[in-house]
């Protein structure tokens, strides 16, 4: 075959002017997102050992946990530091700051494992069609999803640029469960079925709380500066207290907070804060509040089962 037509290269590369923000050209370059997925996977066998690969004897636990860290390290150290080239904070010492925080995300990680022991507990608990703690993390996506996210949140709260959101953007695209790396988790979360839901990037979700599918936790509005741009930064998504359910469907928005002990039924849509002990559902075309314990159990009774 031969060279593309003159004329075609001509107008691409005019674009390529005339676009400016969708150019990376004349810079660093960026981490490499095959990298990150590499180095996530990775981080999956390591945090779940012998799930994600062949069959791992005791007597070869710490030649393969060495081999894994060292890869991990290497591999994170170079993709850390393309990061925080493209965004640097401090240009003093980049090289050093990459080794830093590759090495306190490393250390991070055996917390991150007794959450994640935590949160695989709440699914075999809070699902009666689970038959064991292999079946949840090999064939549950929101096991996987959270996990993910947990360990892209220590790099979020680094302020490293591009790699967490590439490891949840991954974990996306993979499982259907979009949860943002700044989210904040308490133990014991369980997402059960898990497609569609959104969690934003300043929930905060306390412990043992457990969403259905379809679940949105998002913003309800974009304040905008003088300029007309959307301001950054500031908190905008729910405050999700300890021991919540939320069935499939809901959505949830704005920084509004839903009481201890909550239930919000399926497909309510939520603007408001609600008070502990609360339950929110539809009825009759409109969104209704109980709070009584007797009102409680029954919407579980009725709201459970697989």
């Amino acid at each position: 075959m031969g060279k593309p037509p003159a004329d075609i290269v001509k107008k691409l590369v005019e674009s390529f002017h005339k676009h400016g923000g969708i150019n990376h050209l004349d810079q660093a370059n960026l981490p490499s997102r095959e990298a990150v997925v590499a180095i996530t996977r990775n981080l999956l066998r390591l945090v779940f050992p012998g799930f994600y690969d062949d069959e791992i004897h005791s007597n070869q636990v710490v030649a393969f946990t060495t081999q894994l860290v060292e890869t991990i390290r290497q591999e994170l150290l170079r993709e850390l530091y393309k990061s925080l080239v493209y965004r640097p904070a401090d240009k003093s010492n980049l090289a050093g700051t990459a080794e830093r925080i590759t090495n306190e995300f490393l250390a991070e990680l055996p917390a991150v494992r007794a959450t994640l022991q935590t949160d695989v507990t709440a699914a075999y608990e809070g699902d009666p069609a689970a038959i064991s703690n292999e079946e949840i993390i090999l064939a549950y996506p929101g096991i996987e999803a959270i996990a993910v996210q947990r360990m892209a949140h220590l790099l979020y709260r680094q302020h490293v640029a591009l790699i967490p959101r590439i490891m949840t953007e991954w974990a996306h695209n993979k499982t259907g469960i979009d949860i943002h790396p700044g989210a904040q988790i308490g133990s014991h979360f369980f997402i059960d079925h898990g497609t569609g839901v959104v969690v934003g990037e300043t929930s905060v979700i306390g412990q043992r709380v457990k969403i259905y599918q379809g679940v949105t936790l998002g913003a309800k509005s974009f304040p905008k500066d003088a300029q007309g741009r959307v301001v950054k930064g500031i908190k905008r998504h729910p405050n999700i207290e300890d021991d919540v359910t939320i069935y499939a469907g809901a959505t949830i928005l704005g920084d509004v907070t839903i009481g201890r002990g909550s239930i919000i039924g399926g497909s309510v849509w939520l603007l408001d804060s609600v008070p502990p002990g609360t339950v929110v559902y539809h009825e009759g075309g409109q969104t209704k509040m109980k709070h009584a314990a007797k009102d409680r159990d029954k919407m579980v009774g009725h709201a459970t089962g697989q």
